[in-house]
């Protein structure tokens, strides 16, 4: 007489039965079945569908029971391998999907959307370019064309010519100017090179207009000249850049 080691083919626990007994009782779940499967199974349980049914222990007088307890050194490590498995399965297993569980795909935007979307931007940023790229152009053009007769401001009085002259103009409309004297000029001066400038701008523009906004800076003073006057600031010392042979 032996004692054998075998895998319920219901519930995949280790089963204990006698090499003499045709069949064999898995003390888990009271299934009985013939040892030689119980013995296969052990052999490649990777490869077995444990359907877990439920069986109810035969409690009547008299009824045989296929098992034994044996105490053997291996039988741990089979009910580690048997746990092994059971978890490999259960990890095989595909669960069902929710049907109200939301996956990416759910959310995805329609091609058409994405489309849409993509054609209303560059829409976007044609109108823009269409707007800024004429004012940019438009601003270049009358900056260029006032630089090019701005020496026609500093021609006044006995000033038709400074040892060193410097224009800085700038603002989306040439509003505003900064310039740079080497010499000392008075209030009046000043709200004449602001009056000579205005002209200027409004010449090239073709029409008048009272926004414009000019610092005049001298070794001695700064001026800022608007529409309203002249007001002038004493510096006790202004530094003015040396002549170059683009601003002389």
């Amino acid at each position: 007489m032996a004692t054998k080691q075998g895998m319920c083919k219901n519930c995949g626990s280790l089963v204990m039965f006698d090499d003499r007994d045709e069949l064999c009782e898995c003390v888990f779940c009271n299934c009985v079945f013939p040892s030689a499967e119980a013995a296969k199974i052990l052999e490649n349980p990777d490869g077995y569908e444990f359907k877990n049914e439920k069986f109810e222990k035969n409690t009547e007088a008299g009824a045989k029971h296929y098992y034994s307890n044996p105490v053997l050194p291996d039988v741990v490590e089979k009910a580690v391998q048997r746990d092994k498995t059971s978890k490999t399965q259960k990890a095989e297993v595909k669960l069902k999907p929710n049907e109200f569980e939301i996956s990416p795909n759910d959310v995805k935007a329609p091609k058409k959307l994405v489309i849409g979307m993509a054609v209303g931007a560059v829409l976007v940023v044609g109108i823009i370019l269409a707007i800024a790229f004429p004012l940019y152009f438009s601003r270049k053009a009358l900056h260029d064309s006032i630089s090019a007769d701005i020496n026609n401001i500093y021609q006044f009085g006995s000033y038709d010519s400074f040892t060193y002259k410097q224009a800085d103009i700038y603002g989306l409309s040439c509003q505003y100017v900064k310039l740079g004297l080497s010499d000392e000029i008075n209030s009046e001066q000043a709200k004449e090179l602001y009056q000579n400038y205005s002209k200027l701008r409004a010449d090239k523009r073709g029409f008048e207009s009272d926004d414009v906004e000019m610092y005049i800076y001298t070794p001695g003073s700064i001026y800022f000249a608007t529409k309203n006057g002249v007001t002038s600031d004493v510096q006790e010392s202004v530094k003015i850049l040396e002549p170059t042979e683009t601003t002389k």
